[in-house]
C-alpha cells in the first residue's frame, strides 16, 4: 500500500511559513509566574559580563511547566530555557558541566512536549525567537525582520539568526509545491511536475541570494569568538570541557549525563522520504525533455546553494579556526592563564592503540561539518538526468569547468578559491552545528 502525502500541519509544519511557527512567536510568556525566566533572559548579556549568570541561575526557583497554555507559551518557555541553559553552561572562563535544577526540570519537561532535545535548537534560536518590525510587511524581507533574544546583544548575532529566518520564510512554499509535484507524479502529470521543478529552481536561487546576505553584517571574527561559543552542543565536547557532557537533574532528582546534538522535525522529513517519488518519475520519463532539464536545473541551483554554504563555513570558522591556532602559538608561555577559547577548541582524533593522527575540529553540536558538507554537494548532482548536466555537476572531467569555488587537490588539501588560506581535510571537521 502506498503511504499517503504528509500533512504538514500534522507535524507542526505550517503550508504558509513552513517550518516556521504559523502564528508569530511570544515574546513574553503572559502569565507573572514565569517572569523570573523573562527577567533572566532579558537582562542575558548584563548577567554574562558581571559573571552573575550562573549564581542568578542556582538561585532560580524550580518552576512548574503546568501552568504553560497553548503551543505557543511552550514554545517560549523552550526559548528561554534553552537561552539560560546555554548561558550557564558556556557563560564562564571554563563550562560547566552540570544544570541546576532551575534550568533542567522544567527544559526536560517543556522538551518532552515539544519532542525537541534539551538544548538550544535551531528552533529556539531561530525559528521561534523572531518578531517582524512591521506585521503587516512579508516576514522573508531581512530588514523586517529582528530577533526576541540573543546571547551577547550584538548586530552580528541578530543578523546570524535572521538571515536564516528569511530563507526560511522565503523557502516556505517549497514544502506545498514538492508535495504537490509528488502527487503529480503519483498520477503521472509530467507537465505539473516539471512546473513545479521549475518553481523549485527559481526559488532556490532566491534563497542564495538571501544565503549571500550573510556577509553584510555578522562578521567571522564576532561569530567564531563571541556567538558560536554559545551554541556549542554537548557531544563530542571533551576538548571543550565536556567530556561526558552535561548532567540534567529531572523532576525526581535523578541525575544523568546526557549528550545532545540533532534538530527539529524529524517525524515529518522521515515522512516525507517515504513517499518521495520524483527523481524516479523523472528515470522513468527520460522521453520528456522538458521535465527532465527541469530536475536537472534544480540539482544544478540545490548545489549552487551548497557551494555557497561551504564557502560561508570556511570563512566563518575554518579560516578563523586556523588564525585562533596561529595566534595561540605566538603566546609567551610565561603569560598569565588564558580562558578555554571554546570556539577554537577540538576533538583529537586517534587510530587504535592510541596514536593521535591530527587535531579535528568540530562543528558546535559536535559534528563534523565541512565532510558531510562536501560530500552532500558532491553527490547532489549524481542522479542528473541529462548526460551534459551529470558531467556539468559531477567532480570530474578535465573539460569540465567546476561549479564549485573549493579546489580539491590529489593530496587530500581543498584551496578556498577567493577567500585566504587553504587547509587540510584532517584540520576540516567543524563547522555550524547540527542543531
Amino acid at each position: 500500500m502506498i503511504p499517503p502525502i504528509p500533512i504538514p500541519e500534522d507535524y507542526r509544519v505550517s503550508t504558509q511559513h513552513g517550518f516556521l511557527p504559523a502564528e508569530l512567536p511570544l515574546t513574553l510568556l503572559p502569565d507573572p509566574y514565569y517572569n523570573k525566566w523573562e527577567a533572566v533572559v532579558a537582562n542575558l548579556q548584563a548577567l554574562l559580563l558581571s559573571k552573575r549568570l550562573r549564581e542568578v541561575a542556582e538561585g532560580l526557583p524550580v518552576l512548574s511547566t503546568s501552568r504553560l497554555k497553548g503551543e505557543p507559551e511552550w514554545r517560549r518557555a523552550y526559548v528561554l530555557l534553552a537561552f539560560m541553559a546555554h548561558a550557564y553552561i558556556w557563560g564562564g572562563d571554563k563550562p560547566q558541566d552540570r544544570l541546576p535544577p532551575s534550568i533542567s526540570i522544567p527544559l526536560l519537561s517543556v522538551s518532552a512536549y515539544l519532542e525537541l532535545p534539551p538544548v538550544a535548537t535551531y528552533a529556539a534560536v531561530c525559528l521561534w525567537n523572531y518578531r517582524p518590525i512591521f506585521p503587516n510587511e512579508p516576514i522573508d524581507n531581512i530588514e523586517n525582520l529582528s530577533t526576541v533574544n540573543t546571547f551577547t546583544g550584538s548586530l552580528d548575532e541578530s543578523w546570524f539568526y535572521v538571515v536564516s529566518i528569511a530563507i526560511e520564510a522565503r523557502g516556505a512554499p517549497i514544502i506545498p509545491l514538492m508535495l504537490k509535484a509528488i502527487a503529480a507524479a503519483r498520477i503521472g502529470d509530467s507537465r505539473v511536475v516539471a512546473e513545479c521543478l521549475r518553481s523549485f529552481a527559481e526559488r532556490l536561487d532566491g534563497l542564495c541570494s538571501l544565503l549571500q546576505r550573510m556577509y553584510e553584517a555578522c562578521d567571522p571574527h564576532v561569530f567564531y569568538h563571541r556567538i558560536r561559543p554559545f551554541l556549542a552542543g554537548s557531544k563530542n565536547m571533551g576538548d571543550a570541557g565536556l567530556p561526558n557532557g552535561v548532567m540534567y537533574v529531572d523532576e525526581n532528582g535523578q541525575e544523568t549525563w546526557r549528550q545532545y546534538s540533532g534538530g527539529p522535525h524529524r517525524r515529518f522529513l522521515e515522512h516525507v522520504s517515504t513517499v518521495a517519488n520524483i527523481r524516479d518519475y523523472v528515470e522513468s520519463h527520460r522521453s520528456d525533455r522538458a521535465l527532465c532539464v527541469a530536475f536537472d536545473s534544480c540539482l544544478a541551483m540545490l548545489r549552487t546553494f551548497r557551494d555557497k554554504h561551504i564557502q560561508m563555513v570556511s570563512r566563518y570558522i575554518i579560516i578563523k579556526s586556523r588564525e585562533s591556532r596561529t595566534s595561540s602559538r605566538s603566546i609567551s608561555p610565561r603569560s598569565a592563564p588564558q580562558p578555554i577559547n571554546i570556539a577554537a577548541a577540538s576533538t583529537r582524533s586517534t587510530q587504535k592503540g592510541g596514536k593521535p593522527i591530527g587535531q579535528r575540529l568540530r562543528g558546535t553540536g559536535g559534528t563534523a561539518l565541512i565532510p558531510f558538507l562536501k560530500q552532500a554537494r558532491d553527490e547532489t548532482g549524481e542522479p542528473a538526468i541529462d548526460a551534459w548536466a551529470r558531467r556539468l555537476l559531477s567532480n570530474g572531467g578535465d573539460d569540465v569547468a567546476r561549479l564549485s569555488k573549493l579546489d580539491e587537490h590529489a593530496n587530500g588539501e581543498v584551496e578556498v578559491v577567493g577567500l585566504a588560506g587553504t587547509w587540510a581535510m584532517d584540520d576540516s571537521e567543524g563547522g555550524l552545528c547540527h542543531w
